[in-house]
């Protein structure tokens, strides 16, 4: 919610565009009905209405004249820096726990949330500056859940489990309708406020019902403990390891399910950020059917996820396929089918029935993800799978600030079915790109380098005991024996 609040709300707080631009290239009725403008020398807008009144209830008084490009850089800013504190989340993760990392990213990115209307009113680059830290605060927050996972789910229940990590898509449900709602009846800024509230009291429940590991917790039963920890065997290390720096970023099934990441996370995020925009602008929809539509299909994802991930483990506690083949059905789904929705999406054209049912299956279908290639973090390396996706986040969250400066270049006062068709041309290449690739050469194989520090602390106990003297019997009874005694009663012999 903290997120993806202003993509939404963004809608309501720019003022229209000059007619030409403006234009719902779709829509000529509603085209019509838009108000006649000129730009003042000040880069404000005179307004003047047209005869006949806009149908949407919108006091123009608390509006900017950011163009597209401006409000490209307000959509990314939240990505700038939300690279830098992806590792450190996962390793902060290994080190203090998730419930620590992960509450403390929430909450403080709701703290800043309450400043964005003042900061806003302010100036268009102090929203950036706020959108950055809150970015910067909240990349540790998908890393650092990671290491939860692997202390408390088993493998065959992992798919299953990962799918709660598109609560994101409930978040986003619930997000774009009411702040829609919100912002037409109360003004953009309520928007901000209302979802950080939530997540302020969202932190007050993080802090009494959840521990880091079956260990710490006060109320579970002995024998759910005893069924978890016995699951998990030993690929978890209780003490903290030396992290094998080397062998994770010269790993290729890593690389492999961080370009699968990648293309998944491109489209995801073109469908996301840009659906209120494009739906704004081709089709002619009003902010309050916009938050409805962009909303209802993560609730899809949702379900889509569960059901999937349901699916996904049974296939592998019954043995029907192999982890592996498990995890390359499921991004073929999650990110292939994804590619291909968003490719068709592109080319519906003026047909608002068909661009619906191909922006909701696109995003619907990604819901795979957590069969895919989150859980394939967690196969690669329990004791590491925070700092794996700590990693993995800090390439992939490139697409969050890249896609939406590309949509700005292109879209930039030509807001037209030919360019949108190329935004999501772009976006089709690089998910169809990711899944053949993670197809042909995918892994979801335990490294070798996971046992990392247990198997260090092994090799030197093996070697005390080869260099400990020899103990020889005597009449005397034990006598422990030295190298030098002991070759200096063989030369006796």
């Amino acid at each position: 919610m903290l997120r993806i609040n202003l993509n939404l709300t963004i809608v309501t707080m720019v003022l229209p565009r000059p007619k030409a631009a403006a234009t719902a290239q779709c829509d000529t009725e509603t085209a019509d009905l838009l108000y006649n403008q000129t730009y003042n020398s000040n880069n404000t807008f005179n307004i003047t209405p047209s005869s006949t009144p806009i149908p949407d209830k919108i006091a123009y008084d608390d509006r900017f004249a950011w163009n597209e490009y401006q409000q490209g850089l307000a959509l990314g800013a939240y990505y700038w820096l939300h690279w830098v504190s992806q590792l450190p989340g996962g390793l902060l993760a290994r080190r203090y726990g998730t419930k620590l990392v992960y509450g403390l990213g929430n909450f403080i990115t709701a703290i800043l949330g309450f400043l964005i209307p003042f900061m806003t009113r302010y100036h268009l680059y102090a929203l950036i500056f706020l959108r950055v830290l809150q970015g910067l605060a909240a990349g540790v927050i998908w890393p650092s859940m990671h290491d939860m996972t692997a202390r408390w789910i088993p493998p065959n229940e992992r798919s299953r489990f990962v799918s709660s990590y598109l609560g994101s898509s409930v978040g986003a449900a619930i997000t774009y309708p009411l702040c829609a709602a919100v912002s037409s009846t109360f003004g953009w800024s309520t928007a901000f406020y209302v979802t950080s509230v939530l997540g302020v009291i969202w932190y007050c429940f993080w802090l009494y019902f959840i521990h880091d590991s079956p260990q710490q917790h006060p109320r579970i039963t002995d024998e759910e403990k005893k069924y978890i920890l016995e699951n998990l065997a030993d690929s978890i290390d209780e003490e903290e390891s030396q992290i094998p720096w080397k062998s994770i970023l010269t790993s290729g099934p890593v690389w492999i399910t961080t370009v699968a990441q990648w293309g998944g996370a491109w489209g995801f995020l073109t469908l996301m950020t840009q659906s209120p925009t494009y739906f704004n602008f081709i089709h002619g929809w009003n902010i309050n059917a916009t938050g409805l539509l962009s909303g209802a299909p993560h609730i899809l994802r949702m379900i889509f996820s569960y059901y999937f991930s349901i699916m996904s483990d049974w296939l592998i506690r019954a043995k029907k396929m192999s982890l592996t083949n498990v995890r390359k059905l499921a991004t073929f789904v999650c990110t292939g089918l994804q590619g291909l929705f968003i490719l068709l999406l592109g080319y519906s054209g003026c047909h608002p029935t068909l661009a619906v049912i191909f922006m909701m299956a696109g995003t619907a279908v990604n819901g795979a993800i957590s069969a895919s290639t989150l859980a394939n973090f967690v196969d690669l390396s329990p004791n590491y799978a925070s700092v794996l996706l700590g990693f993995c986040g800090m390439i992939v969250v490139g697409c969050g600030f890249i896609s939406p400066v590309v949509v700005g270049a292109l879209t930039n006062n030509n807001q037209t079915v030919s360019q949108w068709r190329l935004v999501f041309i772009i976006a089709a290449i690089n998910s169809v790109a990711g899944t053949v690739v993670y197809l042909i050469f995918g892994t979801s194989k335990e490294q070798l380098w996971n046992k990392y520090g247990k198997s260090n602390t092994a090799n030197e106990q093996e070697m005390q005991k080869l260099t400990k003297p020899p103990i020889i019997i005597t009449g005397e009874g034990y006598k422990k024996v030295d190298t030098t005694e002991k070759e200096g009663m063989e030369a006796e012999n």
